[in-house]
């Protein structure tokens, strides 16, 4: 839009064009490696983790929950390699979006990128919701909808700080969790070994059959403990969403071609230690069968496994210190949603799949994009309606089958990016981060999560209804259709010719940087961050 067209001539024209017309910036490369290290963890660890373990653990047992978490764990460390070899070799903002848009058509792009955006937009309100319900593991006193309403507010405004201060909140945020968990670890194994009020666990709860759960749906028990095994599988699936934050800001990392790789190396011992890890460890301490996993009339967290596994090893005071770095976790991840939701707006308006003005940016933010994912926060206040939960119930699962989509997506993405380097002689021992595996992991990693979009409403079809079919699959219909009104509005192929995709675009710029190396750790105190990170 031509502002010098609707604003009255002022006194000096000039002047008053430069003054009043946003800028079409870019964002602020002001993430070190520590920054962008913390963040990929921050994404690993959160609520589907601390709490959302509860549900696979009293449906499919100890060990079929170990298993699921393994298996999903292998799905999305091949993903995140597929994204690191991309945001690499091309770091741009919300960069996996983009990838979508060159390497397989604008339509595709246009429909994830948008899906993937309401994911955070949704789950900014639905980690508000949560914060009010884990406060009142200590106190009811103050009502939701003020808790809602002051942590609206401060997330919202947060956002609009420079990405520098950001990255060293979320820094630190992600420091207490990893504390936190690694600190956890180390008491389930003292309490497993009989420190605890239980005596000796060991493997007590694996035993008399007891590892595989109760099954669930069906009479016949090994049939019902594969669906239940299935069931788990899918709430893995949930859990891991964030692993693909790396990419995100890839566009404002101070040295992508150097933190990136790094970040993403780093996956795969995340995934071994504070998924698996913790899994175990909540399979050993806590039965299936304990009624506080499904407690309906309890504060949230008061379901959290980690929380009722210190409470079965009889420790006081831990269990509310616990507490605290969950709702630490909440905030952080309702910051993080703004962040992420106006990055990919950004990223969008890029490549021309959303209004330019979601690419205005002060200071390095793009504030419309921030304001308008915060906007959609406000649906939290949704929850104190008698039609809230069932809205909400709506809005979670599309955020959840969404964000598979997406590495869907990722995956597919990849395997056309490898396309066009051989199709262009371009070797890719040769690029800055090489995925391992390739292009077998992006198959697996694409074909295996596309299985778990499709089957992951199976309990619908045991008792059916048009009702719960829906929900169960509205994300995959709002992909679908948006995916049709891009095409149409797009027209062309419906995969690009490898002939027309764009792989220097957001690449030859950064290859022309000089990189200052002033992140690289100069003193033992800033290598032991350096390792920490």
């Amino acid at each position: 839009m031509d502002l010098s067209k609707t604003i009255p001539p002022p006194y000096d024209e000039e002047k008053q064009v430069q003054a009043s017309e946003p800028k079409i910036t870019t964002v602020e490369r002001g993430l070190k490696a520590r920054h962008i290290s913390m963040i990929a963890i921050g994404g690993t660890i959160g609520t589907g983790l601390f709490i959302g373990t509860a549900a696979p653990l009293s449906e499919a047992g100890p060990v079929s929950t170990l298993i699921s978490y393994l298996f999903m764990g292998t799905l999305t460390f091949y993903m995140a390699q597929a994204l690191g070899e991309m945001a690499t070799f091309i770091p741009i903002a919300g960069s996996f979006n983009a990838f979508t848009t060159r390497f397989l058509s604008p339509a595709l792009g246009g429909a994830n990128g948008w899906l993937y955006w309401f994911t955070w937009a949704m789950t900014f309100a639905l980690e508000l919701t949560v914060v009010g319900d884990v406060i009142g593991f200590w106190t009811d006193a103050v009502p939701t909808g003020a808790w809602i309403a002051i942590f609206y507010v401060l997330l919202t405004a947060a956002n609009f700080a420079p990405v520098r201060y950001y990255g060293e909140v979320e820094f630190w945020v992600a420091f207490i969790k990893v504390i936190a968990i690694v600190g956890w670890l180390i008491y389930c194994f003292i309490m497993v070994c009989g420190a605890g009020v239980t005596g000796p666990v060991g493997f007590r709860y694996w035993r008399n059959g007891n590892a595989w759960g109760p099954g669930i749906l069906v009479k016949d028990k090994n049939t019902g403990r594969f669906l239940g095994w299935l069931s788990s599988l899918v709430n893995a699936a949930f859990t891991y969403q964030g692993v693909e934050l790396v990419g995100v800001s890839s566009g404002e990392s101070s040295n992508p071609r150097r933190t990136i790789p790094r970040a993403i190396r780093k996956v795969f011992y995340r995934i071994l230690i504070f998924y698996v890890g913790g899994v175990l460890f909540i399979g050993l301490l806590v039965p299936y069968y304990d009624k506080k996993l499904v407690a309906t009339d309890a504060a949230y967290t008061a379901t959290s496994p980690f929380i009722i596994a210190i409470q079965n090893s009889g420790t006081p005071v831990l269990p509310d210190i616990f507490n605290a770095v969950i709702l630490a976790t909440i905030i952080s991840a309702g910051n993080s949603n703004v962040y992420i939701g106006s990055r990919i707006l950004y990223a969008l308006a890029g490549v021309g799949n959303a209004p330019k003005w979601f690419g205005y940016t002060r200071n390095g933010v793009p504030y419309v994009g921030v304001l308008f994912t915060a906007l959609f926060g406000l649906l939290a206040f949704l929850v104190l309606s008698d039609n809230g939960n069932k809205v909400f119930g709506w809005f979670l699962n599309i955020t959840a089958v969404a964000g598979m989509i997406c590495w869907v997506c990722i995956s597919f993405s990849h395997i056309r990016f490898m396309q066009v380097l051989n199709s262009r002689n371009m070797d890719r021992n040769d690029l800055p981060f090489k995925a391992q595996h390739m292009p077998y992991g992006s198959w697996y990693a694409g074909i295996g999560i596309l299985v778990i979009i499709f089957v992951q409403g199976f309990e619908v079809f045991f008792d059916f209804n048009a009702n719960d079919f829906f929900v169960s699959y509205v994300s995959i219909v709002l992909f679908v259709v948006m995916w049709g009104f891009f095409q149409l509005f797009y027209g062309g192929p419906l995969l690009l010719p490898l002939d027309q995709i764009d792989i220097d675009s957001g690449r030859k710029e950064v290859d022309e940087m000089v990189w200052e190396e002033d992140d690289l750790p100069k003193n033992a105190w800033q290598k032991f961050w350096d390792k920490v990170s």
